[in-house]
C-alpha cells in the first residue's frame, strides 16, 4: 500500500476554553460559600471602610466585633470539643492540664518580667494563629479543587508571604501600646521590610500569572481562588492600609472571627447531615440548615452569658482590674490558639470526613 495514500486529515483537536474549571470545588454550596468567602471579607471591608471614614468609631466596632464574634468564637471551640463523639474524652488533657499551665505562664511572665510580654506574645501569636486558620481553609478548598497535589507549594507561597510581610512591617513600625497596655516589638530594619515586600510583589506577580493561564486553559479552580484573593485583600488591608496596628488588627480580627463561626457551623451540618442524633439531639437539630438563625441565636446567648459573668467576677475580684483582665484573657486566648492548632488539623480523619475531603490526597 503507498505510505502517501495512508495519510488521512486528521481532525484538530478543539481548544480549551477560557475560564474556571468544571470542578466548582464548593465546600457546602454556591450560596454558603459566597456567604462564607465574599461575606466574611465584605464585613471585614466595611469595617475597615468605617474606620478610614471615622477612626472614633473604633472603640463601637471593637465591642462589636468581641461581642457577636469574638466571644462567640471562642466558645465555640470549646463546643467543637465537646459535641463531637468522644471529643471530651480524645481531647482530655487540653481542657485539663493545658490551661493550667497557660495559666502559670501567662501569669508568670505578667508578673516576674511584666505586663508588656502578654499583648506582644499575642501580636505575633494572633498574626501565627490567623494565617494558619486561613491556611487551613485555603487546604480544604484546595482538596475540593478537584487538582490538589500540583498546587501546594503555590499555596503555602500565596498564604504566608503577605502576611509575613505584613508583621515585618508593623514590626518596624514599633508601637509603643496596644489596646492600651505597653507593647515591644522585634526590632526589625527597614532593609528587611523592604526586601520582604519585593519578594511579595514578585511572588504575587508569579502567582497571578500562574492563574492567568490556568485561566486560559479552563482550568481556574473558582472557589480555591475566590478564596485566595480574600485572603490575600483582608491580610492587605489589615496590615498595609492603615497606619495604626489596632485600627488593621480589627479588620482581620472581624473576617477572622466570622469565618470561624461559620466553619463550626459547617462542620456540625456536615457530621449530623441534616438528620437529628439522639445521643445529640440539641445540637444535631440546631445545626441542621433549616435551624441556622436558632443556632448562632443560642451560641451567641451561651457566650454572651459566659463572658458576662467572667466580667463580673474579674470586677469583684480586683480593685486593680485591668492587669488580672489581661492576664485572664490572654489565657483564654493563647489556651484557644492551642486547642485550634490541634482540632482543625485537615489531615485529622474526623476533619477530612466531616468536610467531604476524606477521598482527597493531601
Amino acid at each position: 500500500m503507498n505510505a502517501v495514500a495512508t495519510l488521512e486529515p486528521v481532525a484538530s483537536l478543539p481548544a480549551a476554553r477560557p475560564g474556571f474549571s468544571p470542578t466548582r470545588g464548593w465546600l457546602a454550596n454556591r450560596g454558603f460559600d459566597l456567604i462564607f468567602v465574599g461575606g466574611t471579607a465584605g464585613l471585614a471591608l466595611t469595617a475597615a471602610l468605617g474606620l478610614s471614614i471615622e477612626a472614633a468609631l473604633f472603640g463601637a466596632i471593637l465591642i462589636a466585633d468581641l461581642w457577636l464574634l469574638g466571644y462567640h468564637h471562642v466558645i465555640a471551640t470549646f463546643a467543637r470539643i465537646a459535641f463531637e463523639p468522644g471529643g471530651l474524652k480524645r481531647h482530655r488533657g487540653l481542657v485539663t492540664w493545658v490551661p493550667l499551665l497557660v495559666l502559670a505562664g501567662v501569669a508568670g511572665l505578667a508578673a516576674g518580667v511584666g505586663a508588656w510580654t502578654l499583648p506582644t506574645i499575642y501580636l505575633y501569636w494572633q498574626w501565627w494563629h490567623y494565617t494558619r486558620q486561613s491556611y487551613g481553609i485555603a487546604q480544604m478548598y484546595r482538596l475540593k479543587s478537584g487538582h490538589p497535589g500540583r498546587t501546594l507549594n503555590e499555596m503555602k507561597a500565596v498564604i504566608y508571604i503577605l502576611p509575613f510581610a505584613g508583621i515585618l512591617h508593623r514590626s518596624y513600625q514599633s508601637p509603643d501600646e496596644f489596646l492600651g497596655v505597653e507593647l515591644k516589638t522585634l526590632p526589625i530594619p527597614l532593609i528587611a521590610v523592604e526586601a520582604a515586600a519585593a519578594v511579595t510583589v514578585v511572588a504575587l506577580a508569579w502567582w497571578g500569572f500562574r492563574q492567568w493561564r490556568a485561566w486560559r486553559a479552563g482550568e481556574l479552580p473558582l472557589a480555591y481562588t475566590f478564596y485566595l484573593l480574600s485572603h490575600l485583600t483582608i491580610f492587605g488591608v489589615g496590615y498595609f492600609a492603615f497606619p495604626s496596628l489596632e485600627h488593621g488588627w480589627l479588620v482581620i480580627n472581624v473576617w477572622h472571627n466570622a469565618q470561624y463561626l461559620l466553619i463550626v457551623w459547617l462542620f456540625n451540618n456536615k457530621r449530623f447531615k441534616d438528620q437529628v442524633d439522639p445521643a445529640q439531639k440539641l445540637v444535631s437539630m440546631l445545626s441542621q440548615r433549616r435551624n441556622v438563625v436558632r443556632y448562632f441565636a443560642v451560641t451567641l446567648a451561651v457566650s454572651t452569658v459566659a463572658y458576662i459573668t467572667l466580667g463580673g467576677a474579674l470586677a469583684l475580684a480586683s480593685v486593680s482590674a485591668l492587669p488580672l483582665a489581661v492576664v485572664v484573657y490572654q489565657v483564654i486566648n493563647f489556651h484557644h490558639y492551642i486547642v485550634d492548632s490541634q482540632i482543625w488539623k485537615v489531615r485529622r480523619p474526623e476533619v477530612r470526613t466531616d468536610m467531604g475531603i476524606a477521598q482527597q490526597a493531601a
